[in-house]
């Protein structure tokens, strides 16, 4: 069970009992490769290396804080979830966690589709050369400008929202002389596991028509009705950070449900089902996510199965990773600042981002590890909080940790899987500037994302 929240965000200021926290791992050297991304390693001298490159040398080169990106990892995933589900099926992958030109090309190239959210996500994704029919356009507000801005573009799919957005992109598409293609998110009102403000698919949140009473099946009779739109499936979201199937298998049956209830009363069988990302991936070694083909095949039977009790051919099927494709592949680098002792309770270690690089924490209660990475260490282990240099009591990238008794300042520690939605959330409290996104590969770095500079923050600074 989630806690309780403080105004400010969670509890920050909680003293953990004694015995709440895991104890320490038997060697704080180790490397848990559920954590770290699949080029990470340790040198012989105990320094860590991504894609052959020492992270002192990044560090040097690029400054602290860095979103270090394995290039080969992310596409390793993307080609993982491609094959799992193979030709019959769609894998859209959702920009919010992370999306970049280079991304976007990453994508492109390994045959994955794309998710966006924005007018900015889809200016991005059109920048970087992604086919348009290849891009879903998602979002609960979606203006009328980015609407008018999609169907020009030609995007393969709009998911609509809610009734008044189903008239408006009708009438848009309608004035522009096209047809578009568009899905109708419904919330199914399943309970996903996870945190209440990541969790998507109950009646009482702001996305999707409701399932209950009849509110989806009005929705469809509504698209059905109009011109301007071709009604190509039904889209469903549980939630994110998600590693129980179960939740998955209800959703499918009520949306098969709603398929059946389509056919029945307008002799339609619409040829398409999302059924959204939301897939869990390892924060720290305690998370068990499962691999993209488990998940292709746990969902093509459940959605096979449901449609056989109904007597519907099974339609297309469409899935929108995004954590689990972006989030392993990339850690955060930070050099070490003050160590403060509080006798009796943890060491406290100030790093020089926080917040304004990694919301999460935060935000979501979000757990994650930590490791010292420019050297080994035979020293014991000390109780750690990793903090940020913001004026925030809440301000913790790692709420509870160990780290080696001989940390000192200078030193480079980093934190593993912060992909997905870490630069997506970053921001610039106190004025401190954005970090790069540096992609690794063959010994070979390369900013894709620069760092934030002074004058970036003047020049949007009027006066």
């Amino acid at each position: 069970m989630s806690r309780s929240a403080h105004p400010a965000g969670p509890r920050y200021a909680d003293v953990l009992p004694e015995g709440h926290y895991s104890a320490p791992p038997a060697d704080l050297n180790a490397l848990d490769p559920k954590v770290w991304a699949q080029t990470v390693s340790r040198d012989e001298g105990g320094e860590l290396t991504v894609g052959g490159t020492p992270v002192t040398r990044l560090a040097e080169e690029f400054g602290t804080p860095a979103y270090i990106l394995d290039e080969t990892d992310f596409r390793a995933r993307a080609q993982a979830w491609r094959t799992a589900f193979g030709d019959d099926a769609d894998v859209f992958y959702a920009g919010k966690a992370f999306l970049s030109r280079a991304v976007v090309r990453w994508l492109h190239e390994e045959g994955l589709n794309l998710d966006v959210c924005s007018g900015g996500e889809l200016a991005t994704a059109l920048s970087a050369g992604m086919p348009a029919d290849r891009i879903a356009f998602h979002g609960n507000n979606k203006s009328v400008t980015e609407i008018r801005r999609a169907i020009e573009a030609g995007v393969g799919r709009i998911v609509l929202d809610s009734f008044q957005e189903i008239v408006r992109v009708a009438h848009i598409a309608q004035s522009l002389g096209r047809r578009q293609r568009v899905q109708i998110r419904v919330t199914v009102g399943v309970e996903a596991h996870t945190h209440e403000f990541i969790a998507t698919a109950h009646e009482d949140q702001k996305f999707g028509i409701p399932l209950a009473g009849g509110q989806a099946a009005e929705a469809v009779r509504r698209a059905l009705q109009l011109d301007g739109l071709e009604l190509i499936g039904i889209h469903s979201h549980i939630g994110s950070q998600i590693f129980d199937m179960s939740g998955f298998e209800v959703a499918a049956h009520r949306v098969v449900g709603l398929l059946k209830e389509i056919r029945d009363e307008h002799g339609v069988e619409l040829p398409e089902i999302d059924l959204g990302g939301g897939l869990g991936i390892a924060y720290t070694s305690d998370d068990d996510p499962r691999e993209p083909h488990e998940i292709a095949k746990a969902l093509t039977e459940i959605v096979t199965r449901e449609c056989e009790g109904a007597r519907l051919a099974t339609p297309r099927i469409s899935v929108e990773p995004g954590r689990a494709i972006v989030g392993p592949t990339a850690f955060t680098v930070y050099e070490v600042g003050t160590i403060k002792p509080l006798d009796g309770l943890r060491t406290y270690v100030s790093v020089d981002g926080g917040m304004s690089d990694n919301i999460r924490t935060a935000l979501y209660d979000a757990e994650y590890s930590v490791s010292l990475v420019s050297r080994s260490s035979d020293a014991e282990p000390m109780l750690c909080r990793v903090v940020g240099k913001h004026c925030e009591s809440g301000d913790i990238v790692v709420r509870d940790a160990f780290l080696p008794g001989d940390l000192a300042p200078g030193d480079l520690i980093a934190v593993p899987a912060t992909g997905a939605y870490c630069r997506s959330m970053a921001s610039n409290y106190n004025h401190v500037l954005r970090p790069p996104v540096v992609a690794v590969a063959d010994g070979e770095a390369r900013v894709i994302v620069r760092r934030e500079t002074e004058d970036d923050l003047l020049r949007l600074d009027v006066g």
